[in-house]
């Protein structure tokens, strides 16, 4: 007999039968990915980690509702993309942003951290649709028909939010790499 792990489509129609244990695992398959998405939206781990917990909650209760379990990440993505924005919504007045560092205010000796943190800074600096598209498309891996779904929108839009994104991201990033790769260079 060969040993195959259990396929999501069967833990979901568990789950649907009431089996817990197998809601829980379909959970610790998928907290970490759910997470990180909502953490990059939301920019407060705190945030993030309620939401996520209201993400799995919404989606056990909703379960029953879905119509293909092979389209369950998608139909979880879209369930934590609500969440994030109704979370936003409510918080807006107080988390209004500034003080943000130009790019200008960059060190041009950025360490690999640094590199991260001003990845994540241009990221800050999208709109809340292109900074999601990246996430989606860069960090999730999801294909665009799937990130139509997620967003509710055509697929061409979303095209046209992801690649203007990135001729953002390189605008906004190119100087820091090429400040980081000439100092490379001179070493």
């Amino acid at each position: 007999m060969i040993f195959r792990e259990v396929e999501d489509p069967d833990l979901i129609a568990k789950a649907r039968r009431g089996d817990v244990e197998a809601y829980n695992l379909l959970v610790s398959r998928w907290e970490k990915r759910v997470y990180n998405y909502l953490l990059r939206l939301v920019s407060n781990r705190e945030d993030a980690l309620d939401v996520s917990q209201e993400v799995f909650l919404k989606a056990y209760q909703s379960l029953p509702k879905l119509d293909d379990p092979a389209r369950f990440s998608g139909w979880l993505f879209r369930i934590a993309h609500n969440e994030a924005f109704s979370m936003l919504r409510r918080k807006r007045p107080e988390t209004e942003l500034a003080g943000e560092p130009r790019p200008a205010d960059l060190n041009p000796r950025l360490l690999p951290m640094e590199l991260s943190l001003a990845v994540e800074t241009a990221l800050g600096r999208l709109s809340p649709d292109q900074r999601e598209a990246v996430l989606l498309k860069v960090y999730q891996g999801f294909k665009f028909e799937e990130m139509a779904e997620i967003l509710e929108c055509p697929v061409s839009t979303v095209k046209s939010r992801l690649y203007t994104a990135l001729d953002l991201l390189k605008a906004t990033l190119a100087p820091v790499v090429l400040q980081k790769e000439t100092l490379r260079g001179e070493l």
